[in-house]
């Protein structure tokens, strides 16, 4: 133990309220009336407030212990952990006034403890871990008061409580304003895709022909097929080609890849497996440096130039552009099998940049737009950590 630090229950160091069993019967429309946080209002981080029900601002008495107060830390008792994340939030000014009900509780600290050093507690991975494997007898997921009493914590000084917790703040904001980048530049490259990949904006200094051409006249499949020397990889949604062993923590590979297909670095793959928002399947360019091989029920075909496939892999990025493309093409098994031929599959027409040199400029846009959401998530990954 640091010196200094305590090991202590949760319990001496708050004081924790549950809400009122409000009676919905008595709930009211009228704006003029107090906002009631229940479970379902306690979302990852805040409160939601859509279609909040209210208590009626006159009947009041009586319930001045369940105001709640900015910088109060509210945990819904009842699912108190989903999948995306612990539903646990800190009031703010916007959440004021609001009323604490029934299987939500409400945290203050008391004076041997920070406010915003709690808010740190709440959102260890301890806590979360404590929250999500918490057991219950009934049949709705749910954590108890004592449960929250009984949390064992390690306790700085009140002093290095501050300093920590303001630290964590610091690199809170930061990420915040991280993420809201990140979603700016998401908004761009959806904009690129439904403009800047269709001719609808060109960029300056082009004015060459776009062509409404089959996939075929761009792509190539050569047939290559592994000489054992390459190692296996998948295709994800969002990593794009990966190292099976790497991603999915061993090779699904037969014991003979011969019959492989092989991928040369550039080159564009089509999976035919129905994936999440990619229910017919999944296209991807090749970013490996290196010769791999996939399966041979996937299909590979190299583009005419290596930022043609750049540009073909950004457009193909959103599950609505893949849907529209292989829609027509693609026929359904009994067993939600997708059956199409790799030959079936060139047969699609996109409207594309016919000259070579609009085509590198548009790949070096989308490579560079790329490389900085990359930057982006990578910092936010590590503040995060």
């Amino acid at each position: 133990m640091l010196e200094g630090w305590q090991q202590s229950e949760l319990d001496p160091h708050i004081d924790l309220l549950t809400g009122h069993p409000f009676k919905s019967a008595e709930y009211c429309c009228d704006e003029d009336g107090v906002p009631l946080l229940r479970g379902d209002n306690v979302v990852q981080g805040r409160i939601r407030w859509e279609d909040a029900k209210r208590w009626p601002a006159g009947k009041l008495d009586g319930l001045v212990r369940y105001e709640l107060r900015e910088g109060d830390i509210v945990i819904a008792l009842d699912r108190t952990w989903v999948k995306s994340g612990l539903k646990a939030a800190v009031i703010t000014s916007s959440d004021v006034p609001s009323l604490l009900v029934q299987r939500v509780a409400r945290i203050r600290a008391k004076p041997t403890l920070d406010q915003r050093y709690l808010s740190v507690i709440v959102q260890s991975h301890r806590f979360v871990e404590m929250a999500r494997t918490a057991k219950t007898e009934t049949a709705v997921p749910h954590i108890s008061p004592n449960d929250i009493r009984d949390f064992v914590i390690h306790l700085p000084p009140l002093p290095e409580q501050r300093k920590i917790a303001e630290i964590l703040r610091s690199w809170d904001e930061a990420i915040k304003k991280l993420e809201a980048l990140r979603a700016a530049k998401l908004r761009r490259r959806i904009w690129m895709r439904s403009h800047l990949f269709t001719g609808r904006a060109r960029l300056p200094g082009f004015s060459g022909e776009w062509r409404e051409v089959a996939l075929g006249k761009m792509l190539t499949e050569h047939g290559l097929q592994g000489t054992g020397a390459e190692e296996v990889f998948s295709v994800s949604v969002h990593k794009g080609l990966v190292n099976q062993i790497e991603h999915l923590g061993r090779s699904f590979a037969a014991a003979e890849t011969g019959h492989y297909n092989r991928v040369l670095p550039g080159d564009i793959v089509y999976t035919k497996s129905p994936t999440g928002d990619f229910p017919l399947g999944i296209i991807k360019q090749s970013k490996i440096s290196q010769e791999v091989i996939v399966s041979p029920l996937y299909g590979v075909f190299t583009p005419a130039t290596r930022e043609l496939g750049v540009i073909l892999d950004a457009l193909f990025g959103s599950p609505l552009a893949v849907r529209n493309y292989l829609h027509p093409l693609v026929q359904k098994g009994a067993k939600n099998t997708i059956a199409i031929t790799n030959r079936r599959f060139l047969e699609g027409r996109l409207r594309l940049p016919m000259d070579p040199a609009e085509q590198a400029a548009i790949a070096a846009v989308v490579e560079v737009s790329q490389a900085e959401l990359n930057a982006i998530v990578s910092e936010i990954d590590l503040l995060t950590r």
